[in-house]
């Protein structure tokens, strides 16, 4: 991985082996990003992608391999109560599998990079997007400090 900042945002670029979200969340936490949002394309080897299932209040995760394609990443990285960093992004991957040509999208739990990734890291500037719990629905949303 390596990443330059010009002005206020911060370019990524992801190299083979590297794992997507947590390479996000160490960028963050190496330039004092509390809040920000990023988007970003590529070449993966795996992806976890995830979708929640309200009635019961958890995720159903699926797992892709091979040569997928990161048509779109989308995210937003926030600080929680104990300033803790959390994600919440989604993805959309293009796949072939056989003669089909496919593609697969969700909530991501992790991502891999095959050849490489590059991303988009744009702060909050002005103040910072926090995250609350919802105890109706199991999950965080954005809270504005």
């Amino acid at each position: 991985m390596d990443y330059r900042k010009y002005e206020d945002t911060v370019y990524i670029r992801l190299d083979r082996g590297d794992e997507i979200v947590s390479c996000i969340l160490d960028v963050c936490r190496k330039e004092g990003i509390a809040s920000a949002v990023f988007s970003g394309i590529g070449g993966c080897s795996e992806a976890q992608i995830q979708t929640f299932l309200p009635e019961s209040g958890t995720f159903e995760t699926r797992t892709l391999h091979g040569m997928l394609e990161l048509v779109s990443l989308n995210g937003n990285v926030v600080s929680d109560d104990n300033k803790e960093l959390c994600h919440h992004t989604h993805a959309l991957f293009t796949y072939k599998d056989g003669e089909r040509h496919c593609a697969a999208g969700g909530h991501i739990r992790s991502v891999t990079v095959l050849y490489t990734a590059e991303i988009e890291l744009r702060p909050v500037v002005g103040g910072t997007i926090g995250r609350r719990f919802d105890p109706e629905t199991g999950t965080g949303f954005w809270s504005f400090q």
